[in-house]
């Protein structure tokens, strides 16, 4: 019998304008893993120019990111746990 789980993950952005940087939180919502999310930040160069729509692209790449290497790093504990030996997930 196959079993659906849903996992979601929720992405709050925020903007600070006056220090150019925006930072992303994704966190992860599901019955096993409380509290698991991950951040990222993106900085905009002086120089450049105002586009949010990157910052907040690259903040929340940045997120997911972190949040998918937090998940292998988990995995890998488990199978540890249950094997005795360290496996070596690609990331």
């Amino acid at each position: 019998m196959t079993h659906a789980r849903r996992w979601t993950v929720d992405i709050y952005i925020d903007e600070h304008e006056d220090e150019r940087r925006t930072r992303a939180e994704a966190r992860l919502i599901n019955q096993d893993r409380v509290g698991v999310a991950g951040v990222g930040l993106a900085r905009r160069n002086p120089v450049d120019p105002e586009v949010p729509e990157i910052g907040d692209e690259l903040a929340v790449s940045r997120a997911l990111s972190d949040l998918a290497h937090q998940l292998l790093d988990a995995a890998a504990g488990d199978i540890e746990q249950l094997t005795h030996d360290r496996p070596r997930l690609p990331g």
